[in-house]
């Protein structure tokens, strides 16, 4: 008697569910980790372009009244797809950049405390980072006015929605 049944035993679809599992647990994780680094670099791109604009300014400052100067938002030399002025980075979506100068408390649930100018992005993860940025002379050259701009940090935050 011959057996006609045909397709997949039991413990044959156990073995690929183990496979694919397996194959998931690595995958995801490096995945997460490719999406991280994507932005990392599109945020270093935006900065870039930043700085490039922020000379840019300096150098047409100095030929306009002989001395380099910042201005005193970062974004004014540079078009940044996304840009939204002086949000309160809690309204930000997914990609947005904003720029505070100073202290602002828009909900006293969200403890905020900006007391140096600041640039903002929230990526899609909904994690945002800023930058720390002033247009002031830092080391007191007569000729140069420009500021500094500071390095990623993370800004985590605390809400009542946590």
């Amino acid at each position: 008697m011959r057996n006609t049944n045909k397709g997949f035993t039991l413990i044959e679809l156990i073995m690929v569910t183990i496979i694919l599992g397996i194959l998931a647990a690595v995958a995801i994780p490096r995945y997460m980790s490719t999406v991280t680094k994507a932005e990392e670099a599109a945020e270093d791109a935006v900065l870039a372009a930043l700085r490039a604009g922020l000379e840019n300014y300096a150098t047409t400052s100095a030929m306009e009244n002989g001395r380099r100067s910042w201005p005193t938002d970062p974004f004014e030399g540079a078009k940044v797809d996304g840009y939204r002025g002086d949000t309160n980075p809690f309204d930000l979506n997914d990609g947005e950049w904003s720029y505070l100068r100073d202290y602002q408390n828009w909900d006293e649930s969200r403890n905020m405390d900006v007391a140096e100018g600041r640039i903002f992005h929230r990526r899609g993860d909904n994690s945002v980072f800023s930058w720390y940025y002033t247009n002031e002379d830092r080391n007191g050259d007569q000729g140069d006015d420009t500021g500094e701009l500071g390095g990623r940090e993370d800004y985590a935050y605390e809400t009542d929605e946590n």
